[in-house]
């Protein structure tokens, strides 16, 4: 596994080492001393799959109470990933880091507790997995809207031909800006190791 990190402390992409042939193909998706070793110490308590077609995009979202980091993949398709620091308080509060996640690749991102998440499926469909570090709890659930115009996120949605379709849920999220200060996460409650470490 090869480890990349990006300018949001704690967010993480791994480029696993894909062993294939006309029979098929091998990886590992997961190494627990890989991933310590590159700072992600977390232990994982729940798997999530996804289905999804072409033009959905489910996010930005983050959980107050049992906040959860996350492991994510694609298994089957195409789908551009975001993680946007919402951590108040954050040197990199509001900034956003993105990748493409697909089936050829098996790229997966680490998106750490007190970031929002989300991601848009690019392909026909997707099956989207992730590992979680703590329980959905969906009373503290909470959303930023996806265009916030202060975050800008590129969606990448160039490369679709089908309209963005998104939940009655996240059609009402927040701006950023609008999230009061008790709904965002906070940044000393979730300094990570790396930022530590400087």
């Amino acid at each position: 596994m090869e480890i990349i990190k990006t300018h949001l402390p704690g967010v993480i992409v791994i480029e696993p080492k894909v062993f294939g042939d006309k029979r098929g193909f091998f990886l590992e998706t997961y190494r627990e001393d890989i991933l310590q070793a590159a700072g992600i110490n977390a232990k994982f308590v729940q798997d999530n799959h996804s289905r999804s077609t072409q033009g959905v995009l489910r996010g930005l979202h983050y959980q107050l109470t049992q906040t959860q980091g996350k492991l994510v993949r694609v298994t089957s398709g195409s789908v551009f990933d975001v993680a946007v620091d919402v951590r108040h308080g954050s040197p990199t509060f509001g900034q956003w880091y993105g990748t493409q996640l697909d089936e050829e690749s098996m790229r997966m991102m680490y998106v750490p507790p007190g970031y929002a998440h989300g991601f848009i499926v690019l392909s026909q469909s997707a099956d989207f997995l992730y590992k979680c570090t703590d329980y959905y709890h969906p009373e503290s659930e909470q959303g930023i809207l996806w265009n916030d115009p202060d975050i800008g996120v590129d969606w990448n949605t160039s490369s679709i031909s089908s309209a963005i379709s998104l939940s009655e849920k996240d059609k009402n999220n927040v701006l950023l800006k609008d999230q009061p200060h008790d709904k965002l996460p906070d940044y000393n409650d979730f300094i990570l190791d790396m930022e530590v470490d400087k």
